[in-house]
This record gives structure tokens, sequence and C-alpha cells, in this order.
């Protein structure tokens, strides 16, 4: 395994350039894996372990993918493989998207129980009873979903869930019911930019879907779905982590490649907390003053605050002046790197789902471990703004939704290496 070692004391300055998003190239590259009847061509994918993960999947259900130059050539299956083993799924939540295009093209799936971060239970009963409302037999046995049904039919589903609509499994019920039978209506749909990328991918290929953007989705099924060539979003996540980059080191960024609808709820935090954006037609500029503002971040489904950006949130107000507040609505057990935090020297405390943050006036650096995607990336920005040296550790989570993050943050005059953990 590797690890980051970080000299923190450095204001982040120069320009960085967002990658595509992690989280709507996934799915968009299970659809065209397994709905299309020809080839596809994504471009603008990041070069990261879930994306090499996912391709390993669908090479194993029969697809052929190639990279090159940043794009990914997609044939679809040329076999009846339908089973997705253990071996693959358990190392990301996102193979679960195989599921309803598997069902829906080749009328029956098995796909192990998927893994991921460890960020509390995320239970894939919706993406389920999507598929059955749509017709489909599904049981789960020894580790395993099940599903099979000789025709999806189109029907009306509701995907509202505990905490909100369900990202996944909208995406899920998306692709099967575009070849489903007759109209599809989804109520409670998640909203998520990569959302409407995956629709808007979709209906390129032929699909007929409707109310894109909306908590509404009408689909009329069609027969078959063609190949076609796409560019990705680029990625939200990744942008507004880079910004809090800028914010917490009082640095001067350019993040390139970000719309202002994609990171909404984002900006308008960071505003709160005193940081200054300078919007053009291709990115902002970040900057801050010498201090911050206290603030309170409650997350919640797209429109309003991502719960991949409360951590880094999370270090950013550590730094503040005053006592914030985070509340996390979307997912339990989210508050791990609070504590790696306070080994910096943070002062925060967590009641059930809110996390108290009181400002401290500095970091300073120690050996921490990143537990899931976001958490490692709060701990490396945090060590580019602490004293001292930062080492974290178990970066393979970073690497999973972050490309070269390293050398991005080096390019912005971070002190920053890749080791060995031997070293």
């Amino acid at each position: 395994m590797q690890k980051f070692i970080v000299n923190g004391g450095t204001k982040l300055k120069g320009n960085v350039k967002i990658s595509g998003s992690k989280n709507a190239v996934l799915p968009i590259a299970v659809a065209a894996a397994i709905l299309g009847d020809n080839i596809s061509v994504l471009h603008n994918v990041p070069n990261l372990t879930d994306v090499k993960t996912l391709s390993a999947v669908l090479e194993g259900l029969g697809a052929s993918i190639t990279r090159k130059n940043g794009s990914l050539y997609i044939e679809p299956i040329n076999r009846m493989e339908f089973e997705a083993p253990y071996d693959l799924v358990r190392q990301m939540r996102a193979s679960i998207y195989v599921l309803g295009p598997l069902v829906a093209k080749l009328g029956r799936a098995k796909v192990s129980f998927p893994g991921g971060c460890a960020i509390g239970p995320r239970p894939v009963d919706l993406h389920i009873r999507g598929l059955e409302k749509l017709g489909a037999q599904v049981e789960v046995k020894r580790g395993y979903i099940y599903a099979q049904a000789e025709r999806l039919i189109g029907t009306e589903i509701d995907l509202l869930g505990q905490h909100g609509p369900s990202v996944g499994a909208t995406a899920n019920v998306m692709m099967a019911a575009t070849l489903a039978d007759g109209e599809t209506v989804i109520n409670g749909a998640a909203c998520e930019p990569h959302i409407c990328d995956l629709a808007n991918f979709l209906n390129a290929m032929g699909a007929n879907i409707d109310g894109i953007g909306t908590a509404t989705l009408k689909i009329e099924g069609v027969r078959q779905l063609r190949g076609t060539e796409h560019n990705v979003i680029s990625d939200d996540i990744e942008a507004g982590t880079f910004m809090v980059a800028s914010a917490i080191t009082n640095g001067d960024v350019y993040v390139e490649g970000i719309k202002p609808h994609q990171v909404t709820a984002v900006t308008k935090k960071l505003v709160a907390s005193g940081v200054q954006l300078d919007w053009d037609d291709n990115g902002v500029r970040v900057t801050t003053p010498d201090k911050l503002n206290a603030i309170d971040v409650e997350t919640a489904p797209f429109p309003g605050f991502p719960t991949d950006m409360q951590a880094q949130f999370m270090g950013l107000l550590s730094l503040a002046t005053g006592t914030s507040n985070i509340t996390e609505n979307v997912h339990t057990d989210r508050f791990i790197h609070a504590a790696e935090l306070n080994r910096m020297g943070a002062d925060i405390r967590l009641e059930g789902r809110k996390a108290i943050i009181s400002g401290v006036s500095s970091l300073s650096g120690a050996p921490v471990m990143a537990s899931d995607l976001r958490a490692g990336a709060v701990l490396v920005i945090a060590g580019i703004a602490a004293a001292g040296e930062t080492t974290v550790s178990r970066i393979y989570h970073i690497d999973r939704g972050y490309e070269a993050i390293e050398k991005k943050l080096k390019a912005l005059g971070a002190d920053i290496v890749r080791v060995n953990e031997s070293v």
C-alpha cells in the first residue's frame, strides 16, 4: 500500500483543471456496455481505480473496453454472461448498476452485493423494489441478488427512500426502463447532475426519457439502443474539493471546467464562510480572506448540500472563527474523519448526526488514516494547511475518486509526495 507525505504551510496558487465526473461515467459505461447494440465512445473519462474496476466487471460480462487518450471505447457484451462476481463487485458499490440493465437486455442477472466505502449501510432495497415493480422476479440469497424477467413492463414507481431520493436506484431503474414495454414513471427521482448526464446519454442512444433534472422521469420504452459518442460532465465533487483546498490554505486558485449550477449549494456555503468566488465562462477563481466565518451545514439530496462535500467542509470549518455545526442527513457513520482531524488539532465534538466544530487558529501535522474517499481528501487538504508533516495512509480510498490528486496539488505549490507504506 501507499501513503502521502504532506509538508504543510503552503498557500495554494495557480490553475487546476477538473477531470470528468466519476459518478457520471460509471453508470454511463454500464449503459454503453450492456444496453447498446454497437460501440460507444466516452470522452473526458478520469483515470481512476473505480473506472478500472468497473471496466473489469463489464469485461467479465463480455464487453470489450479500450482506454485511449482519456476516452473509453466500449463494445457491448457479445455473449450471454449475466453474473457479476463477488471478487470484483465487492470492491465498489457502483457495480450494482449492472443489475437493471442485465435484466432488461438479457432477461436475468446475478449480482453480488456491492462493497465500497465504510460510511454506513446503504441498502439496495429501492433497486430491488424498482425492478420488481417493472415485473422482474428478484431473490436474495447467499450474498447475491438474482433477478429475471422475460420482458420488463412499464409502470409507475416511487423511489423516495428514508433520506430522500436514491441516486443509485434512480440510475438503475431508469436504465432498465429504457427497454421495458410501455411507459415508466419514476416519482421521487434523484436530480443530481450526473443522473442528468446519464439520462442525456441514454437519449443519445435512442431512449425516450422526459423530465430530466426533475423529480419525475417519464420513460417510454424502446426495442433497442444504439452506441453513441458522449462527453462526460466535469466532476462537481472534485471541483468542490479544490475550491475548499484553496480556501483552507488562504490560497488563490482558478478551478477550470466547472459550471455554477453544478456546485450551487457548495458555493453558497463558501460565500457564507467568507470565501471570494469570481466566475467566468470557464470556471471560478477562489480566494480567501485571513479569517473564515463559522457557518452551519446540513447535507441533503441535490439540490441540497452534498454529503460528498461534508468532510471537506469539516476541515475548512475547523479553522473558522466561532462554532460551526454540520448535520449529516444522508449517510450514517460518515464522521469517522472527525477523529483524524482532531489528531491534527481540530476541536470537533460529535452528537449523533451532528458535528460541533469549534474553530482553532491552526492545525498541526500528524499521522492520519483515510477511512473513505472523501475523508481521505479532507486529510490531504488539511495537511497542506497544517504546520509540519502529515502522513495520510490508506490512500487507495482517495485514488478511487481523484485523478492524480497529488500531481494537481503539486502544480498548485503543495509539498506532497506519494510513497510506499514501508518508507
